[in-house]
């Protein structure tokens, strides 16, 4: 479990640079594209698609790396003033039962559009549109790779539970 744990986690990581860097270049491209505009009445479809991709790349590599951070959405009325033992119960429950099946959901069921899109070399409607199977693709595989890193913190929630493993819990200090 522990190698599983620092491997995907490592994954994580550079899932998560590379999301900053994808972040990073949509705001470029934002930038750019605004600046060319405005100051020369110019425009492409192209760099708004591609902006678009670069911040669902974003998302999509950098989800994984929030988990792992223990940084993602939850619903503090039942987590938040728990013991650590119980928040690792949470966690685990809803690691296992909610967030693990949804990614395998998505990523099966999103495959056959990624599939039919690269077939048919789908391109946006829009005037000097890109192809659109290359972001279709991020849907299924960003979904992988977080139900990826799931299992790597259920594996570090039993690993708690058994008290195998401490918990960074950065997230219960309080705000300064």
């Amino acid at each position: 479990m522990q190698t599983y744990i620092r491997w995907m986690d490592a994954i994580s990581r550079v899932g998560g640079w590379l999301a900053a860097v994808a972040l990073f270049a949509a705001c470029l491209t934002s930038a750019g594209n605004a600046l060319i505009r405005y100051t020369f009445s110019m425009g492409s479809n192209a760099w708004l698609e591609a902006q678009w991709y670069l911040f669902g790349m974003a998302v999509f590599l950098g989800a994984p790396m929030l988990l792992k951070l223990n940084e993602h959405v939850r619903v503090d009325v039942i987590y938040g003033g728990r013991s650590p033992r119980t928040q690792a119960w949470i966690d685990l429950i809803g690691l296992l039962l909610v967030l693990l099946p949804l990614c395998a959901i998505v990523a099966w069921l999103s495959w056959p559009f990624v599939v039919l899109s690269w077939q048919q070399q789908e391109v946006s409607a829009s005037a000097g549109g890109l192809l659109r199977w290359p972001i279709k693709a991020a849907i299924p595989l960003g979904f992988a790779f977080l139900g990826l890193q799931a299992v790597a913190e259920a594996f570090r929630r039993i690993a708690f539970l058994r008290g195998d493993l401490q918990l960074d819990t950065h997230y219960e200090r309080p705000l300064q």
